[in-house]
């Protein structure tokens, strides 16, 4: 739970640290303590879900990838590629309070348009949404669950 706030995902054990009245968390894929936001309390519970309960390997997760989008410079929430480096998740993290809007896709979508990626995430902790981007067909289709990581 933070600030009362108990997200519709699994309870790991984190890493806290509290200094001069501010809360830190420890990112287990840049390997050092961050400021403990609420954005932030969501990405690393989705973290550790992909990595723990979905197997996704940790070592081919990204955050804050940076991205350029009509010249300005942006940054992805989570970035997942696959053995071969190619991109297959793309995951957009608000906090609990926003709630996953039109504007909250057309965010990802914008982002997806350079990184080209075939499984998008979006999440406050309280709601997830999953879609799969058929680029051949020019199609998408919103999934029920996200998919487990496929070793191929």
């Amino acid at each position: 739970m933070f600030n009362g706030v108990t997200l519709n995902l699994p309870t790991y054990p984190f890493r806290l640290r509290e200094e001069q009245g501010k809360w830190y968390i420890f990112d287990e894929l840049r390997k050092k303590m961050l400021v403990l936001t609420p954005e932030e309390w969501v990405r690393q519970h989705w973290i550790h879900f992909l990595w723990e309960d979905k197997g996704y390997p940790k070592g081919l997760m990204k955050t804050e990838g940076g991205l350029v989008l009509n010249t300005l410079h942006k940054r992805s929430d989570l970035l997942i590629s696959d053995s071969s480096g190619n991109a297959i998740l793309l995951a957009e993290f608000k906090a609990p309070h926003i709630p996953l809007t039109q504007v909250v896709f057309d965010q990802i979508a914008r982002y997806n348009m350079i990184h080209k990626v075939p499984l998008l995430l979006l999440s406050n902790g309280l709601q997830h949404r999953y879609c799969r981007i058929d680029f051949k067909k020019a199609s998408f289709e919103f999934l029920s669950e996200l998919p487990a990581y496929d070793r191929g």
